[in-house]
This record gives structure tokens, C-alpha cells and sequence, in this order.
């Protein structure tokens, strides 16, 4: 299935809402097409995740009683699909009048259903990473703004609204550093419908200097540019990586829920433990 498929996704479309188990309702949606744009056609650069955060779950115990979690779903970025949001969102509210002997029958079946979506087509199959959290533990769910330098602090013009990496360049003759800087002024659009994606973003890396001021005016780029959060971030990878030529380089994105989801991509390019799955004050 291609991008060219988007159009039978349920999404920009009405739907009707499935009060019932029906794991049938998930979309796939390969990586590959949109890797392709960016030059990852074969191993890829970058190790990762895609994290979810859902604030909208919900099921009936043995007795009918309606139950409710937030679940943390960990995508790996090795799978050949993603999962397109609306319907994850169809599927999970599938289960609202769908009875289950406790969290973890819950947990067990989301995680089967997710992960041979994401794994389809491949020949070795992976899985997804499924955690449900109670609401006796809601109150610990904490709050976090992304650590590091702001580069939101920068006075700049701004001019160009769709991606430049013509914009990214090191300080010539620098000193190699390892640095953390983050903006909160990240905005696409959605692939499909055009909707505003608010986002943050997250860029720690090591090698030559890389310019602030043009590593912002690249972030504000985006504003106008229609993708998907996973693809966004890739896209920024991808332009760093080969403009910048850093050492070592990690992209995290925090985006705001849409509903009653949000997605976090974070790709590196060595292998390291995933950030804490931990929401910012937007989000």
C-alpha cells in the first residue's frame, strides 16, 4: 500500500464509530515512499522509536463496569508501516463496549493488534511496546518541558515557510561541540486534511558548531509543509545529518494531541535508550 492509497484512510473523512472489538479498523501506512524522498532507501541512518501517548481508552470489566487507562505505545522505527492516527483512534474506542477479564487481557490484545499492523509485509516480525496506566497513578504522570538551549530566545527575520535545508550550516573553523538545543516553534500540517500539527522539537548533537540562527529559520521552514509527525522528523533528520555532518545526532519532537492522541518520534544515529515518554505542558 502506497501514499497513493491515503485516499480509503478514514482520514478527513466522516466515520462511524465502532463501540465493538474490531482490530480491522487500523490503517497502515508503509515508510518506505516518504524515506525514499529523503534518501533512505536501503539501511537506514537512524535507530528510534515513535512514541504515542493515548488519552482516550476505554473498556468494560466482567460486570459491564467501564474501565479506563492512558496507554504508551512504542512503535519501532524499524517497522515497515505506520499506523495512521484516526484510526488507531477507531480501533481503540472499538473496545469501549468490549469486555476484558482485567488491563493486562487489555494491554495483551492492543499490543497484538498494533503490532501486526506496523509489522505487515515484513519478513521478520517485530512487535510494539504497550503500557496502560492505571488511574490510581494519574496523579504521578508528570509534566516536562524538553531540556536544552532555547533556540526560540534567537531575534531572527523569518521569510520561508516550507523546508530549506539550504538554511543549515556549521560555524566554519568551530571548535567541535556537543550541545542540546530545542524550539518550541515547530508547525506542519497533516498529510491528509491540512490540520495544524504544534510541535517541539529537540536536536542534541556533537561535531562542528552548528549555526542557531539558521537552525531555527530551518525548524519555523516547516510551517507550512504537509506530513506526518514520524515523516517530519525524519525529513529533519535526514537534512542535519547530511548538511551539518554531525558525529553523532538525535531529533526528538513532542506534538500536540489531536484526538485524544499524540506522537513523539525520536531518531538517533547510534543506538541509545528511548527519552521518558513524559508530556510536555501543551501536549
Amino acid at each position: 500500500m502506497s501514499l497513493t492509497n491515503l485516499s480509503q484512510a478514514p482520514l478527513g473523512k466522516a466515520s462511524s464509530y465502532v463501540d465493538q472489538y474490531d482490530a480491522r479498523l487500523l490503517f497502515p501506512i508503509p515508510r518506505a515512499e516518504k524515506r525514499a524522498e529523503i534518501g533512505v532507501t536501503t539501511s537506514m541512518p537512524f535507530f528510534g522509536a515513535d512514541m504515542w501517548t493515548a488519552f482516550e481508552v476505554s473498556w468494560l470489566n466482567p460486570r459491564g463496569k467501564p474501565q479506563l487507562a492512558l496507554a504508551h505505545i512504542t512503535v519501532p522505527c524499524e517497522s515497515p508501516n505506520i499506523i495512521e492516527s484516526k484510526s488507531l483512534k477507531l480501533y481503540l474506542n472499538s473496545l469501549n463496549n468490549t469486555a476484558f477479564a482485567d488491563i493486562e487481557a487489555v494491554a495483551a490484545q492492543i499490543k497484538r493488534d498494533l503490532g501486526a499492523a506496523v509489522w505487515q509485509g515484513a519478513s521478520v516480525q517485530g512487535a510494539v511496546g504497550v503500557r496502560l496506566v492505571d488511574p490510581s497513578l494519574f496523579d504521578a504522570q508528570p509534566i516536562h518541558e524538553l531540556d536544552g538551549l532555547s533556540l526560540d530566545r534567537l531575534d531572527i527575520d523569518c521569510t520561508r515557510y516550507a523546508p530549506a535545508p539550504d538554511l543549515l550550516h556549521t560555524e566554519m573553523d568551530s571548535a567541535p561541540v556537543s550541545e542540546v538545543l530545542v524550539s518550541n516553534l515547530l508547525k506542519s500540517n497533516c498529510l491528509v486534511t491540512g490540520q495544524p500539527d504544534w510541535g517541539s522539537v529537540q536536536i542534541s548533537y556533537s561535531g562542528q558548531a552548528i549555526n542557531q540562527e539558521g537552525l531555527l529559520q530551518y525548524i519555523v521552514s516547516f510551517r507550512n509543509h504537509n506530513e506526518f509527525h514520524e515523516q517530519c522528523v525524519e525529513r529533519i533528520f535526514m537534512d542535519i545529518w547530511t548538511r551539518c555532518q554531525p558525529i553523532r545526532l538525535a531529533v526528538y519532537a513532542r506534538y500536540t494531541r489531536r484526538g485524544g492522541l499524540d506522537i513523539n518520534p525520536y531518531r538517533t544515529s547510534y543506538p541509545a535508550a528511548l527519552p521518558a515518554n513524559i508530556r510536555t505542558a501543551r501536549q
